[in-house]
């Protein structure tokens, strides 16, 4: 009925304005519509022949690291209608993604709130919030993640320490409490799940040693959030991030991020402003209802119909619940072990409680191109997987099974491409 009105509206004014220049008026509005002519035809630049052409996606199986399919009730609440993103209704939507968040994290922290973007976003927030130029970080590096976080602070001033560990590899206690003493950072990052790897790191324990030597304690769960029990509150973790593209199975393009009181503190005391306004959380705690005062005011347009979908997302890691979430992502990852192990593939990772249960990584069998496998396996089965990542390149294969894709189906697919792969690739001789 509104749709109908609008139009009405619009035929009468265009009525109203024919008539009008069938009249005296006509005279004065030849040189207009003169002068509007040739503004058109200066137009030199045509419309690309791709905008005229309806989009097509091919349907693919996403194993590889992530992004992951997502599951039809995500994509169709993803589709909902826009609603503004000042309305009550959305902050309603902000408030229960931000219990959803809190759920997900095992956290009671007030400043939970997810970015308008992607791990990216959140880790570059994690970064320009609590520290400031001239302060002395620490970062473990075992892979891609901590390479891009060291590259991070490094930009924004920081002064940027490393623990370097081959991709596979893990950090002690003992070890991390030493650099700590060593080089007295105020914020110290660890990566939780390790995709470029394959490695779930050990966290127990790390939080209080952060604590105890006043440095705040930073963690990336992009990879592993739903997959592999993690728990904020109770291992002291003072920052904690992930993204929806993964286990959680919502499109890429927010991300969840959590700060206790302890990361407050730092963040609302500095000296400088953060080198990032997007990412201010002065001005995103507010956007999110987490600083107290009565209105919201406007910082940023979010991504309305990407929170639609990390609000169902969490919505159904809650019906499925966490505990159920984890046994799941383990039970099928120990039924891919096996399936790999049976084809002669080795598992990167040796430990197998170290591994990652979304990503398992395997070794390049020897004596093949890994680039020509997985362009067979995408061409032939119209699958996803991939190589490594950053220092991992020319080391692994990775083969993601997380959330929605979480199943003993999607594993028997992924070995029986893989075997179609091993035996149609060209194998070099010994």
């Amino acid at each position: 009925m509104m749709q109908r009105a609008l139009f009405s509206r619009g035929a009468l004014l265009a009525q109203q304005t024919s008539a009008a220049l069938e009249g005296p008026l006509a005279a004065r509005s030849a040189p207009v519509l003169l002068r509007l002519d040739r503004s058109m035809s200066s137009v030199t630049i045509p419309p690309p022949a791709c905008m005229l052409r309806p989009l097509e996606v091919p349907l693919r199986y996403l194993f590889g690291p992530g992004p992951s399919n997502v599951p039809p009730r995500i994509l169709a609440t993803g589709s909902r209608p826009i609603i503004g993103h000042l309305h009550p209704e959305m902050y309603g939507i902000m408030n229960d993604i931000k219990k959803g968040i809190q759920y997900a994290f095992q956290t009671e922290n007030n400043m939970t709130i997810a970015m308008s973007g992607s791990g990216h976003a959140a880790m570059e927030c994690a970064v320009f919030n609590t520290v400031e130029p001239g302060e002395s970080v620490l970062i473990a590096i075992n892979g891609i993640w901590g390479e891009r976080v060291a590259e991070i602070a490094e930009r924004m001033g920081a002064n940027v320490h490393r623990m370097v560990k081959t991709p596979g590899g893990y950090f002690t206690n003992t070890e991390i409490e030493q650099a700590i003493k060593k080089h007295k950072p105020v914020l110290f990052f660890l990566t939780h799940g390790e995709s470029s790897a394959g490695l779930c790191h050990p966290v127990d324990g790390i939080g209080d040693i952060c604590r105890k030597h006043d440095c705040l304690f930073l963690v990336d769960t992009v990879a592993s959030l739903g997959a592999a029990p993690i728990f904020m509150d109770k291992q002291n973790i003072d920052i904690l991030y992930s993204g929806s593209q993964k286990a959680l199975n919502a499109p890429p393009g927010t991300a969840p991020i959590s700060f206790n009181d302890r990361a407050c503190h730092k963040m609302f005391n500095r000296k400088t402003k953060p080198v990032s306004y997007l990412f201010d959380m002065t001005h995103l705690s507010n956007y999110w209802g987490c600083d107290g005062k009565p209105a919201r005011v406007y910082h940023h347009t979010g991504p309305v119909s990407g929170f639609f979908a990390l609000r169902e997302s969490l919505a159904i890691l809650a019906e499925r619940g966490l505990e159920e979430s984890w046994k799941k992502h383990k039970e099928v990852a120990a039924y891919l072990y096996r399936g790999l192990e049976d084809l002669g593939l080795k598992l990167f990772v040796p430990e197998r409680d170290l591994r990652l249960p979304s990503v398992t990584t395997i070794a390049i069998p020897e004596g093949y191109d890994w680039r020509e496998m997985l362009t067979y396996i995408m061409k032939h089965h119209h699958m996803e997987m991939t190589g490594g990542l950053g220092p991992s390149i020319g080391m692994v294969m990775r083969i993601g099974l997380m959330g929605y894709n979480c199943e003993k189906t999607n594993a028997d697919m992924a070995l029986h491409a893989l075997a179609d792969a091993l035996k149609n690739c060209k194998k070099s001789k010994p």
